[in-house]
């Protein structure tokens, strides 16, 4: 496996000193471990080498793993998402929730600022609010599995589109020229990513429906 390469895994996430499964593609892992999401598609992912979609760590590992053979891997903080910096922890004014009708409470997830956070404790007048990753300082295990390499245009296509959250669109190939239907507006990033991607494709057209 090398950059730029397409695969296709299944993936268990858990944190390793609490035990406790956090993400899987497995249906009823999930459902198991009671973190079940209805909205959720479980299946196996595709991703692309390189490109950040999963932990850069995880992506190095998996450069150098055999296809069909399950490893479980384990990542320190430092090589996960981070040690625990006290300076992003904020203390943030009451007057600041109420200006939004926000209720806080330990454990809420909110957006301020456009800096995703989890409300650590509350005491008259101020909040105390964890600007870290939810795992940052946890040491976390994947349980992984390459099935295959993908090498369908088609099905390399979808995944990046997937990866953008743009899912379940029309596309048709043609010699080199992709035409995508799609209700949302597709970026010139993202038409710019599938052809240095996949080098097939010199022509990207956007149909919007």
């Amino acid at each position: 496996m090398k950059k730029n390469d397409f695969i296709e895994i299944e993936f268990t996430l858990k944190i390793k000193d609490a035990s406790q499964i956090i993400d899987t593609s497995d249906e009823k892992v999930a459902k198991e471990n009671n973190i079940y999401d209805p909205k959720q598609t479980y299946k196996p992912k595709i991703i692309c080498l390189g490109q950040q979609q999963i932990l850069p760590s995880l992506e190095q590992e998996l450069e150098n793993k055999e296809i069909n053979k399950e490893y479980t891997l384990e990542f320190p903080p430092e090589k996960a998402f981070g040690k625990k910096n006290p300076k992003l922890l904020q203390l943030v004014s009451m007057s600041h929730f109420k200006s939004q009708n926000i209720t806080p409470y330990p454990g809420l997830h909110i957006n301020l600022d456009n800096s995703m956070g989890i409300v650590r404790t509350v005491s008259p007048g101020r909040v105390i609010v964890d600007f870290n990753h939810p795992l940052s300082g946890r040491t976390i295990e994947y349980k992984i599995k390459i099935l295959r390499k993908v090498t369908d245009t088609k099905e390399q296509i979808t995944s990046i589109l997937d990866s953008y959250h743009l899912h379940n669109l029309n596309l048709a190939i043609k010699n080199s020229e992709l035409l995508i239907k799609s209700e949302k507006e597709i970026s010139e990033e993202i038409t710019k990513k599938i052809r240095e991607l996949i080098p097939i494709i010199k022509k990207v057209n956007i149909i919007k429906e």
